[in-house]
């Protein structure tokens, strides 16, 4: 997936959010809290927030490790983003996005869930 079809489908859901977060990385934000953080490059990695089991599976894979500075919070670090395919990217971006909205206050949730 390229940074343009995973910025495109980010901005989709509602609430989303786009910004430069450590001077150089490409971040979507729900409520200011990141579920998907890459560079501006169609090479670079891409790190997103897993379920416990969904973590295990893709670290299983190759290419596929523990996100740095992220790990505790059950986040991984795709290599290579041709080593998942659209659907998939899809599937796990908006699996992100619902872990890090389920973490948000009960309001906040309701909110977003209002703009749908």
């Amino acid at each position: 997936m390229d940074t343009e079809t995973l910025r495109a489908y980010c901005l989709l859901l509602p609430a989303t959010e786009e910004g430069v977060k450590f001077e150089d990385h490409l971040a979507f934000t729900l409520a200011e809290k990141i579920y998907c953080i890459t560079g501006f490059g169609d090479n670079d990695p891409v790190s997103i927030k897993v379920s416990p089991e969904d973590f295990d599976a893709l670290t299983e894979r190759d290419g596929i490790k523990q996100a740095a500075y992220f790990a505790k919070r059950q986040w991984v670090s795709v290599s290579q983003r041709n080593l998942l395919r659209k659907k998939e990217w899809e599937e796990y971006l908006a699996k992100s996005y619902e872990l890090v909205k389920s973490k948000l206050p009960k309001k906040v949730q309701k909110e977003i869930d209002e703009l749908k």
